[in-house]
């Protein structure tokens, strides 16, 4: 995991909070799973809170962004591991 501000194309990228219960177990999960992941931290910067705003059209978090360009909102786990097929 990673810490940095833009999405990466080759990896899953979350968008989330220290603070954010679901962040923290959508971070542990994706540990779990053994995938790679960047971390994009919402609350270290405006820049990235509009970003995750931009690309789920809601303010909630974590966002999780995939390397299809596709992406989920305050997932389940469950649904982490559907889009990911484990």
């Amino acid at each position: 995991m990673t810490d940095s501000l833009a999405p990466a194309a080759d990896t899953i990228t979350m968008y989330g909070a220290d603070w954010c219960r679901d962040c923290r177990r959508t971070e542990a999960l994706l540990n779990d799973l053994g995938v790679e992941w960047t971390k994009i931290d919402v609350e270290a910067s405006a820049e990235a809170a509009a970003q995750a705003q931009a690309i789920s059209g809601r303010m909630n978090i974590p966002v999780v962004v995939f390397a299809d360009g596709s992406h989920l909102v305050e997932p389940s786990d469950d649904a982490v591991r559907a889009k990911l097929g484990k």
